[in-house]
């Protein structure tokens, strides 16, 4: 029996030799599949930051034409922008150019008087079409946010503080002051 127990002894010594070796084997194959994991995670984090890097370039490139792009166009505006006034306003040099003439010729000084302000009317229905108003400035309390005020008169209590004179029209593109009324304020 005690051979028999030696003999199961040196079989499980064996077997547990065995066992560390095939561990052992395991450990030094896991240890390359492992290496060959961590290179494989590097490479494609490394084709993923080139990717990355190419997208960043591309987008800035693209944003770089897009912002070019959108000065041009607004140069271009710019520069057009005007051109729609000024075709409506050549029909009011036309009617200038008449009156001029007129004035040269002719005796009547009333008729040159009523040319002059028909075509100041058109003018005026031009600039309210162009959404351009005078700012009211007749008995109106005095508003340093569409008025200047040029010079002070002292005037009695009920006028202190009002426009007493506009020396010139101040006019709004709708609501943006674009010349400021010039008045006299009661003190």
């Amino acid at each position: 029996m005690k051979k028999e127990k030696e003999i199961i002894n040196d079989e499980k010594s064996t077997q547990e030799v065995l066992n560390e070796e095939v561990t052992l084997n395991e450990d030094s194959q896991q240890a390359p599949q492992a290496e060959e994991t961590e290179e494989s995670q590097i490479e494609a984090l490394e084709a993923r930051i080139a990717e990355l890097e190419d997208k960043n370039l591309r987008m800035m490139a693209e944003f770089d034409n897009y912002r070019r792009r959108t000065n041009k166009e607004k140069l271009e505006l710019m520069a057009t922008a005007g051109e729609r006034i000024f075709k409506e306003m050549l029909p009011l040099v036309d009617d200038f150019e008449r009156a001029t003439e007129a004035m040269e010729k002719t005796e009547d000084i009333e008729a040159v008087r009523e040319g002059i302000r028909l075509i100041q009317q058109k003018f005026i229905s031009f600039l309210e079409k162009q959404d351009v108003h005078a700012i009211e400035t007749e008995n109106m309390d005095f508003n340093t946010d569409e008025h200047e005020a040029v010079t002070t008169f002292a005037a009695g209590e009920d006028q202190k503080g009002k426009v007493i004179d506009c020396t010139q029209k101040g006019y709004k593109l709708g609501d943006k002051v674009i010349r400021f009324a010039k008045v006299v304020v009661g003190e």
